[in-house]
């Protein structure tokens, strides 16, 4: 293999896209209007298909029998690499968008950054899947801005569901040994510089939601070091079904 490194850097750039996407086409047909509805499934499938632009890169790194789909259905639990946070269940329409929002924020920002990469092909990747993340953010800050200060209910929702979800959102911009490798590569960018950004127009927007940022001692999450929550186990369980159930099946 090419890069053990680098490989190992799709992946983790796949997983985020793919487990979001995943939660948010549990969604179809849920929406709470037949426009959101749409939209979210939009993005799902926005997000589904950056994921296949990373995992045929990594099977060509990979190389043997290795294809985008076993790298997405046939690997184990603790192989996936993605942040806690975006595994999290749509508990309510409030929970969806905050997690959304935390991860577009973050999701713009390392784009932009990998626009420069040296690795041309994830430079590539990033260039066009930006154009999506963008409409993404554009999305998911309007919902906040409209839930935050909407009705009493509304905000309390939204308070709640950033009280729970805002503490992982951490671990998007908390380096792994993979993520700093790839930094000192000149592949990804530096996320102790990024979080600077990050957690400034995440702060813009709660204020101006009319949401209070909550007070918490950072939460231990290492998703990205393949350990997860008690969720992503049902998640896949779902996700992989009907790869493991007929092997080799292609669509």
């Amino acid at each position: 293999m090419k890069s053990n490194n680098l490989y190992q850097y799709l992946l983790l750039l796949g997983d985020h896209s793919m487990i979001l996407g995943h939660r948010l086409s549990e969604l179809c047909g849920h929406g709470p209007s037949l426009e959101t509805d749409i939209a979210l499934t939009n993005i799902s499938l926005d997000l589904f298909g950056q994921v296949r632009s990373y995992f045929q890169y990594a099977a060509k790194l990979a190389g043997g029998d290795a294809t985008e789909n076993t790298i997405a259905y046939l690997r184990t639990e603790r192989k996936y690499l993605s942040s806690t946070i975006l595994e999290q269940e749509n508990r309510d329409f409030a929970h969806v968008i905050v997690r959304q929002f935390l991860f577009d924020v973050y999701h713009r920002l390392l784009l932009e950054e990998l626009q420069n990469s040296k690795d041309d092909q994830i430079a590539a990747i990033a260039t066009k899947s930006l154009k999506e993340v963008k409409y993404h953010l554009r999305f998911s800050t309007s919902w906040m801005n409209r839930l935050g200060a909407g009705t009493e209910e509304s905000n309390q929702r939204m308070q709640v569901a950033l009280d729970y979800l805002l503490p992982m959102a951490h671990e998007l911009v908390t380096a792994s040994d993979i993520e700093t490798a790839m930094k000192d590569e000149e592949i990804a960018p530096d996320l102790n510089v990024l979080a600077i950004e990050y957690w400034t127009q995440v702060k813009a927007v709660i204020q101006e939601s009319n949401l209070k940022y909550p007070e918490f001692k950072d939460r231990v999450v290492r998703g990205k070091q393949g350990i997860h929550s008690e969720h992503m186990g049902r998640l896949l369980s779902e996700f992989q079904y009907m790869q493991r159930a007929y092997p080799n099946m292609q669509w």
